[in-house]
């Protein structure tokens, strides 16, 4: 007669097991596993195991997870070890036994739900601990909701650490560097510890949530800026003061959510939609969903849905503010996350747009999707989530209102723009960009795009008309004219400028009317907020001519850095405007250019060759172009497996014209691929950043 089964020690085989899960770069003292995969285990016994069959027969494994384990929510199950695991639901078999020791295959389903979780063995009357695990979404495997078929994908949108975010206007993208560290130590937990702050606050206590990579993700995003839910982030105003990090100085995510545990949940200040793109990305890479930061360029924000937006600008080309309603941002970050969506037809599944920027304070839910990229490019924009948002931002046509000093408004010919230009996320295994427009769009001017535009917009007058009439009051503003556009004006300046050269505009003017014409031009340039808030009139000129009958008048001014330098805000955004008045019929004709005013360069030099363990200097040297010193220069650097934490180093003045640089002392500790990230601030620049990757050899 046998008597219980006395366990002296559970070997969880962690090494080989996150070797196998892809989680070793989590941790190497922890289980982390992946659903739908099975690990492995070997329990050692006080004695030896005499009668096998009958003691197996006995035995059962019990897994845990949840605050309140229950059978009934499948966060508590029992299940038996036998030869033949069923590879569908929890089960385990014996792979190899001895007197002493059994080792154990035990499955996981794939739509197990995810999170922290306890394993017991169950013999007889006993219950004995063996072990804590994780478990997380599996890319890898293909009964997984999150399966990705290509392995190079899943190296970058679940395995890279590092990305690039860009930003700038579309004729001139810019790129910051960004680093996820979604396998950093204390992540994993901070993610599950979101889930657990965010499912506190969801009305509907729904215990499968856990399984659906949908539900995760609205979760999330309900979290990055929501103030009563003690979000992540306080979204960054134009009026902000100074006591928080400016968004643009974050160089990665890990700060913004230790700094977010550490004060026990306060929303970390400041964010703006690309910070909050960046820290969406490092949670879902994390729990095993494939995410990528995603930049649309000429972004319509905040339309309900409308697909006609509009500007007003006064006399002089200033762009005026109109604070509730819809905004053209210069650009727009949000994310994209790779599914299969349950409870839609099977062609939507693939890459989802979620947005966690806040779209109208105190709203609910403040977040957009996940929406199926394919119905937003189909304009199925009655699809769950938020599809309509999405096609309105990238497909709604913006019209430009002058505002006369008597507050009567008048369309400007010529100032039509069209948005969702550019849309680019960082290519899969390189640093270029790549643009991926075609998800979102059919070709301008196809015929398909007309059916699409039909489509959806048939579709979203139907909504409309179930919600109020507010929504149409700008109905009213004459969009015809009452004779020919005869005079036309053509606005050019170079994409890129680098801070301290002249901005240089050329515009052309030509009359088609068969008569003369008196006209009036008013040239400026105003520097703006990314998301369309303008800050400041750096500049103007008036011109008065007359044209004759098809003439054309051409003209090139340059307008130097000293007249441009004011406050030129943190994205050093510039609005060009042209606005041409016919001094005859009252008309206003209007082209309008967005330029980016790119900061000197900042370059890194590594050595040769380097080695993990070997000390070694790297040279990070900066150009000054103005005319001006550069003050108070101050370098932060940062880099995984190069650097511990952050480091930060003064540089002083850098005189006018002249460079400095700066030796920094480093020992990898890491080999492969490292990437070392710089920025710089001083009193003229507050967002130059660089980086640059060396290969480190391994001791």
């Amino acid at each position: 007669h046998s008597t219980g089964l006395s366990i002296k020690k559970c070997d969880l085989k962690i090494a080989m097991n996150n070797s196998n899960h892809h989680t070793e770069e989590i941790s190497t003292e922890r289980l982390m596993l992946r659903r739908g995969q099975p690990f492995t285990i070997t329990v050692n016994f006080s004695a030896p195991i005499n009668n096998y069959l009958q003691q197996l027969k006995r035995t059962c494994l019990i897994i845990q997870t949840g605050s309140h384990p229950s059978k009934a929510d499948g966060t508590q199950v029992e299940f038996p070890i036998s030869s033949l695991g069923d590879k569908k639901q929890w089960s385990a078999a014996v792979e190899e036994r001895d007197p002493s020791s059994w080792t154990i295959s035990v499955n996981t389903p794939a739509n197990a739900p995810i999170g922290q979780y306890t394993l017991l063995l169950h013999a007889s009357k006993s219950h004995c601990l063996l072990g804590k695990f994780t478990l997380l979404f599996n890319p890898w495997c293909k009964d997984d909701e999150v399966f990705l078929p290509n392995e190079a994908q899943r190296q970058e949108y679940i395995l890279k650490q590092e990305g690039i975010i860009y930003w700038g206007t579309e004729n001139a993208v810019l790129e910051q560097p960004w680093d996820f560290s979604q396998f950093e130590e204390d992540i994993v937990d901070i993610c599950f510890m979101l889930l657990d702050v965010g499912e506190r606050h969801q009305r509907d206590k729904d215990h499968t949530r856990r399984k659906n990579p949908v539900s995760i993700c609205r979760t999330v995003a309900a979290m990055l800026n929501c103030d009563e839910l003690r979000g992540i982030l306080e979204e960054y105003g134009t009026e902000q003061n100074s006591n928080g990090t400016s968004p643009s100085k974050w160089l990665g995510s890990r700060p913004i959510l230790q700094q977010w545990v550490a004060s026990q949940f306060k929303p970390v200040r400041y964010g703006q939609c690309w910070v909050f793109a960046a820290v969406m990305c490092s949670v879902l890479r994390c729990l095993g969903i494939p995410t990528r930061v995603v930049t649309g360029f000429t972004w319509a924000h905040n339309t309900k849905s409308n697909l006609n937006v509009h500007e007003f600008y006064d006399e002089d080309g200033t762009l005026l503010t109109q604070d509730n309603n819809a905004r053209v941002w210069s650009f727009h970050v949000w994310n994209e996350c790779w599914m299969a969506r349950a409870d839609l037809p099977p062609k939507y599944s693939g890459w989802q747009a979620l947005d966690a920027t806040c779209q109208e304070k105190n709203k609910s839910p403040s977040f957009c999707g996940p929406a199926p990229v394919l119905a937003i490019k189909e304009g199925d924009t009655d699809l769950d989530y938020d599809v309509c948002y999405f096609f309105a931002a990238i497909n709604a046509k913006c019209q430009v209102y002058i505002q006369k000093a008597d507050d009567t408004l008048k369309p400007a010919f010529g100032g039509t723009k069209y948005v969702g230009n550019n849309i680019s996320t960082k290519s899969v295994g390189s640093e270029r960009c790549e643009d991926i427009t075609h998800n979102y769009k059919y070709p301008e001017g196809s015929s398909q795009e007309k059916q699409v535009l039909d489509k959806a917009y048939r579709k979203i007058q139907k909504l409309q008309r179930g919600t109020s009439s507010s929504e149409t009051e700008l109905c009213f503003i004459p969009t015809t004219f009452e004779e020919p556009v005869n005079l036309f004006i053509h606005l050019q300046s170079k994409s890129f400028l680098t801070l301290g050269q002249d901005v240089p505009l050329s515009i052309e003017i030509s009359n088609h009317s068969g008569g003369e014409k008196a006209t009036h031009l008013v040239v400026g340039i105003q520097s703006l907020h990314y998301n369309g808030v303008p800050i400041t009139q750096l500049w103007k000129e008036e011109f008065h001519f007359t044209l004759r009958s098809n003439e054309v008048n051409r003209l090139l001014v340059f307008v130097p850095y000293s007249k441009y330098r004011g406050d030129l805000g943190e994205n050093h955004l510039l609005r060009l405007t042209a606005v041409l008045k016919d001094e005859d019929s009252f008309y206003f004709y209007f082209a309008q250019e967005e330029i980016s005013i790119c900061d000197p360069p900042l370059s890194i030099e590594f050595p040769e060759n380097m080695q993990q363990y070997q000390p070694s200097t790297v040279k990070i040297s900066l150009q000054n172009p103005l005319p001006e010193p550069l003050e108070k220069c101050v370098v932060a650097v940062a880099g995984r497996g190069l650097i511990y934490r952050q480091r930060k180093y003064r540089m002083g003045s850098v005189q006018p014209e002249s460079s400095q640089e700066l030796q920094i002392p480093l020992t990898p500790i890491q080999a492969g691929p490292r990437r070392l990230t710089a920025h710089l601030t001083c009193l003229q620049l507050q967002n130059l950043k660089s980086y640059k990757t060396i290969d480190v050899a391994a001791a």
